[in-house]
């Protein structure tokens, strides 16, 4: 082994020796050091050849580093700071050597951090400074430790507002009294203080109770979005609920702020000339402060008659909106108003007439309305007046309108002109509007001075004379009548009784349209009217008297009698057909049946 190994190795043994290092040590070290008795641990606060090291106060007492990092506390003070640790706390003075000490009376806490002010100047030390009131669990275990204390008032005081209120009690308390709360300004919370409102104790609005089973005072969820949170109503809610319209906090009789009061949340919302008049000229403004403003309710807005008097005496009833409005009493809107309420009810077209056609004037003088005529210029100019009995318009007309008329068929029946036949059908501008102008009196009561007459100059005046239609027409249709024929020379027999007018009687190729047929200068010879098919043979001076054989029925043969004739049938004759002698034969490039021989011998007919 070499020298120097065994000069330690004698060395440590020599220190190891209880009477050796009793006599190193200056002295035993205090209670709180004691684990670090013996001289093996000198090097944890040691230095070999230095004198104790801050270091290594701090590397076990990280509670003060911490503080001193952050610069807070008393460690952290101008006056500690740069100062060794073993100034103010020397070791090997005994186990009861108390290291901390320090003059209580005479300390500056100011170096703390935390100036002591107030009552916080009377109170002594370990009031504060207690275990129950370090928060840190490993600082709480140190017995008389002035370390672990925080600076909020509720880590030591109770809460007297149960968290109702925020943690920051120096910002309404001082440290010389917890009540009054001296920094308190009202002015910075939600309700400010005015006017009366300063001169209130706070008792009056924060009221005591008792809450979890301690003395309480509320300062918060107070109610105060209007007035009547905390006062009553003396209105009891007549007027609304915001107060401050009215009101101010100066005064409750004061009334500055009234023109902002807000009417329209009553149930007589102003409008017009309402908004224009003063509180006083519809309300007593000596009322008491229970009654004011309130001599109004239950007026409703439609209600004119309960403050204006009426001017119409009741005559149009108390509905005075259905015509006035609050703009002006003159500015009139009659849309609404029940006309029936007067003596005139409004039908008809009168129903849409604007006011003043009728009311030129004042609305409400009286018109005269007993006759259509008192209003209405008579169309008709005098043609119905009558005094006796007295006639109206009313008599055929209503309010719907001059062009309805209650003129009914009767009544015409009753005029010197009944109307039947076709007349019935006819409308009465037909015969009753002439050139847009309606006329009823002197237009006629002949056919033609209606129709016109389309025989003038063709039909011999004898037959109608005085140009007298009905002589032959009816009114049921033109084309019936009752002429009779056997007037002219030329009775009507058999077939021709039953032929229309117009079969024989045409009209003229050289007529103008819409003139009547022919009736003169018609011929009563058959072969006028009938082709005739015998090719002229029984002709006698130009004519056929087509009568000697045949009749009005028939064409055939009933009146014609051939033993007339120079050829009497006889015998054999008389029983064979017409047509065995009478043979369709040409005559004059004309196929005829030949009636007519010229010689009668036998061999003319038989070979």
């Amino acid at each position: 082994m070499k020298p120097g190994i065994l000069f330690m190795v004698f060395l440590v043994n020599i220190l190891c020796l209880p009477e050796l290092r009793a006599q190193l040590s200056p002295g035993p070290l205090s209670r709180a050091h004691a684990e670090l008795e013996g001289i093996a641990n000198c090097t944890q606060c040691h230095t070999l050849g230095e004198k104790v090291s801050n270091d290594k106060c701090l590397d076990c007492h990280q509670e003060i580093q911490s503080l001193i990092n952050r610069r807070q506390g008393y460690h952290a003070s101008r006056e500690v700071r740069g100062k060794d640790c073993s100034e103010c706390h020397s070791e090997h003075h005994g186990r009861n050597f108390d290291m901390a000490r320090f003059d209580e009376d005479n300390f500056n806490h100011s170096l703390t951090g935390y100036e002591l002010t107030g009552a916080h100047r009377r109170i002594d030390c370990r009031q504060c400074h207690v275990p129950d009131l370090i928060g840190e669990p490993e600082l709480k275990k140190r017995e008389g430790t002035y370390l672990g204390l925080s600076r909020d008032c509720a880590s030591c005081h109770e809460d007297y507002h149960q968290n109702t209120l925020p943690n920051d009690c120096a910002r309404c308390h001082t440290t010389d009294a917890f009540s009054p709360a001296g920094k308190f300004d009202h002015s910075t919370a939600d309700f400010a203080l005015r006017g009366k409102h300063r001169e209130v104790e706070c008792i009056e609005c924060h009221r005591k109770e008792i809450r979890n089973g301690r003395e309480f005072q509320v300062f918060t969820g107070l109610e105060f979005s209007n007035c009547n949170s905390c006062h009553t109503d003396v209105h009891q809610n007549n007027l609304g609920a915001n107060c401050q319209q009215c009101h101010t906090e100066e005064s409750f009789s004061s009334l500055s702020r009234i023109r902002g009061f807000n009417h329209n949340q009553t149930n007589f919302p102003l409008k017009g000339a309402h908004q224009r008049a003063n509180c006083a000229e519809c309300h007593n403004m000596d009322a008491s402060p229970a009654l004011i403003f309130q001599d109004r309710i239950g007026v409703r807005s439609n209600d004119c008659a309960s403050c204006h008097e009426d001017a119409h005496n009741g005559q149009f009833g108390n509905r005075c909106v259905d015509c006035h409005n609050e703009k002006s009493f003159r500015d009139i809107d009659t849309d609404r108003f029940n006309h029936n309420l007067t003596d005139f009810q409004l039908r008809g077209k009168h129903a849409a007439v604007d006011c003043r056609q009728c009311h030129a004037g004042s609305l409400t003088t009286p018109l005269p309305h007993n006759t259509c005529a008192a209003c209405h210029e008579d169309y008709h100019e005098g043609v119905f007046t009558s005094s006796s009995p007295v006639r109206d318009c009313a008599d055929c007309h209503t309010e719907d309108g001059f062009g309805i008329t209650l003129f009914s068929f009767e009544d015409h029946n009753k005029t010197e002109f009944p109307l039947d036949g076709a007349h019935l059908a006819t409308p009465c501008f037909a015969c009753h509007l002439e050139e847009e102008k309606w006329v009823f009196r002197n237009i006629g009561e002949r056919c033609i001075d209606c129709h016109q007459d389309v025989h003038q100059g063709r039909l011999d005046d004898k037959y109608y004379p005085g140009q007298s239609c009905e002589n032959c027409h009816v009114t049921d249709n033109w084309q019936e009548n009752y002429f009779d024929h056997s007037r002219t020379n030329f009775e009507l027999q058999g077939a021709h009784a039953r032929q229309s007018c117009a079969a024989c009687h045409q009209p003229d190729e050289d007529s103008p349209p819409g003139t009547a047929i022919g009736f003169t200068g018609l011929a009563t010879a058959c072969g006028s009217c009938h082709e005739t098919v015998h090719g002229g043979q029984f002709e006698q001076n130009g004519a056929a008297d087509c009568a000697r054989c045949h009749g009005f029925e028939q064409w055939g043969i009933n009146n014609f009698n051939h033993d007339n004739t120079a050829f009497k049938l006889e015998g054999r004759h008389a029983e064979i057909e017409c047509g065995a002698c009478h043979k369709p034969v040409e005559m004059s490039g004309e196929v005829i049946v030949q009636y007519q021989f010229e010689s009668f011998e036998c061999v003319d007919c038989h070979q």
